[in-house]
C-alpha cells in the first residue's frame, strides 16, 4: 500500500459537480492498493498514519499527532501511485491491485481509520474527482508498507 500525506488547513473531493468528502484541519491521504496487501496492510497503514507526529506543537515543532491534535482524514483512492515510468513514458500499473481488491482495502483502510477513532471523509473509488486543498506548510510525506521509500 503507498499514501501521500498533506497536511492541510482543509480540503475537499467534488465528483460531477457535487461535494462527496470534506474536512477542515488534517491530512489529505491519496491511497493505492498493490495486488500483495491486506487487511492488515491496510490496519497497519492506518495505525501509522494518524500516529504520524507531523503536526506543530506548542514550540512550532513536528510533534503531535493527528490523534492529539483532533483533525481529520480525506482519503482518496489514487492507483496511479503503483505507476512505474521507470522504462517507458508510459507508466505501467501492474503492480495495482485489480479494482475488487483495490476498493476492498481501501474501504477497509478507511474502516481502520475510524476504529482508531478519526473522522474520515472520502472521494469515490473509481471516479474522476477533483480534489481541492491547502496545504499547510508545506507537509507533505510518502510511505508505503513495503518500506520502499
Amino acid at each position: 500500500m503507498r499514501a501521500v500525506l498533506q497536511r492541510v488547513s482543509r480540503a475537499r473531493v467534488v465528483v460531477d459537480g457535487r461535494v462527496t468528502g470534506e474536512i477542515e484541519a488534517g491530512l489529505v491521504v491519496l491511497v493505492a492498493v498493490g495486488r500483495g496487501d491486506s487487511a492488515a496492510t491496510a490496519a497497519s497503514m492506518a495505525e501509522k498514519i494518524v500516529n504520524l507526529r507531523i503536526f506543530n506543537d506548542e514550540e512550532g515543532k513536528m510533534n503531535r499527532s493527528l490523534l492529539e491534535t483532533g483533525g481529520a482524514i480525506l482519503a482518496v483512492s489514487q492507483f496511479t501511485l503503483y505507476g512505474d515510468a521507470r522504462g517507458q513514458r508510459r507508466p505501467s500499473f501492474m503492480q495495482a491491485a485489480p479494482p475488487e481488491q483495490g476498493k476492498a482495502l481501501y474501504e477497509e483502510f478507511v474502516r481502520a481509520i475510524e476504529a482508531l477513532g478519526v473522522r474520515v471523509a472520502t472521494g469515490v473509488f473509481q471516479a474522476h474527482m477533483s480534489v481541492e486543498l491547502t496545504n499547510d506548510g508545506p507537509v507533505t510525506i510518502l510511505l508505503d508498507s513495503d518500506k520502499l521509500f
